[in-house]
């Protein structure tokens, strides 16, 4: 069972002390509770050790898929191939970082890997400053919490300068408009480039302009001239990139080919994305011990999760009873996709019965961990709670 304890003082007042109160808008307040969770450093070790394993595990799964042409199977649009085969084979392409979501972990309850969040994961801000600010906001030490993302994260950045040292340290952020949870996370992660050495500015991806022999760049609004990018973040989902904007897809590929940008995540981190992979890493690890049974059908006498390839906080997945009749479900934009079957596994409740699904952030390695409390399914409804080790 999930133990939680109330802090009397909220994060409010300590983001605000040190700087970060932008964070604190209408899309990320009511999404934060006055609880933590507690575990014991023994579980902290074990989710660490966990997401570090899952990633060689993906890493070789990835190489497998690629091997052997499973583009089809995993859901790769035609027009980002090359591209993901390109960034794979040049270490200069660096995976910044991802999220892990995991069931169990608590009570030593076994961690099963839900999925891997490898592109454009969120819930930076909350894991990375907002639970440090919670526990400074009741006097209490950090080191009381597995909570290193931010410094990761300037690491991982680091790490990406050190491996680029030939292209200018011009760094341009990009999300859709109209999605201030997205603004967020890049801010924080703009303010983790920034100490790592780059200059750092912002452009929704309707500003970016793309020239296949050029780069990447956005116009100045004060004086009208473009300024040219050597590094661009875009935390645009890369299937949409390839399905929606194929034209665009193929002129990424002409940009990095050239070595005129360098594009993060990865044009590979695509491969993990797909949860085609879940079904993958099951074939080839059959009984791992941290892995579901994953297939592309309804698993026979198992309860199963119905996921689509490509979908985000829960959209379009389905619980079936072992007869087939859904459990529940939950909706979403992404129900062309195809799909996955994998069994399904209670998340852990506290004493009201509220079920918590474990993040693990990994950059380089795992960093930091947190948790979204909500239903069956865990959408974008859940609400995150942060953690004390006790």
């Amino acid at each position: 069972m999930i133990n939680t304890r109330y802090l009397n003082n909220s994060p409010e007042v300590q983001l605000r002390n040190v700087g970060w109160d932008w964070m604190l808008g209408a899309d990320t307040l009511p999404y934060l509770t006055n609880e933590v969770v507690t575990v014991k450093s023994y579980e902290v070790e074990a989710y660490y050790n966990a997401a570090n394993e899952l990633y060689e595990i993906y890493a070789e799964a990835a190489q497998h898929a690629i091997d052997r042409n499973l583009w089809k199977e995993m859901g790769i649009p035609e027009s980002l191939v090359e591209l993901i085969k390109l960034t794979w084979e040049d270490d200069r392409h660096w995976h910044i970082y991802g999220r892990f979501d995991l069931a169990g972990g608590v009570n030593r309850e076994p961690i099963k890997l839900i999925e891997f969040n490898a592109d454009t994961a969120t819930c930076i801000p909350e894991t990375a400053v907002v639970q440090w600010a919670h526990l400074k906001a009741n006097h209490m030490d950090e080191s009381k919490q597995f909570n290193n993302v931010y410094e990761a994260l300037k690491e991982q950045f680091a790490e990406l300068r050190r491996r680029n040292m030939h292209l200018t340290p011009t760094l341009l952020f990009s999300t859709l408009r109209d999605a201030p949870e997205d603004d967020t996370n890049v801010a924080v992660l703009g303010e983790a480039a920034r100490e790592a050495g780059f200059d750092v500015e912002f452009s929704y991806m309707d500003e970016v302009e793309f020239t296949p022999t050029e780069g990447i760049f956005k116009q100045n609004p004060q004086n009208g001239k473009f300024e040219q990018f050597d590094f661009w973040f875009k935390l645009v989902p890369w299937e949409y990139i390839g399905y929606e904007e194929p034209e665009l897809a193929e002129i990424l590929t002409t940009i990095v080919k050239n070595g005129k940008a360098v594009i993060i995540n990865p044009a590979y981190t695509l491969l993990f994305q797909s949860k085609y992979i879940l079904k993958l890493l099951w074939d080839l690890y059959p009984n791992h011990p941290l892995l579901l049974p994953t297939t592309a059908e309804p698993l026979p006498h198992k309860v199963s999760v119905e996921k689509v390839l490509f979908g985000r906080e829960g959209a379009n997945v389905r619980i079936l009873e072992t007869n087939g009749t859904v459990i529940t479900a939950a909706d979403g934009d992404y129900g062309d996709y195809e799909k996955i079957y994998q069994e399904y596994v209670e998340f852990p409740r506290d004493a009201l019965g509220q079920r918590y699904q474990a993040g693990v952030f990994w950059a380089g390695e795992a960093c930091g961990l947190g948790y979204r409390r909500g239903g069956k399914i865990i959408d974008n409804t859940a609400r995150f709670v942060g953690h004390v080790v006790e």
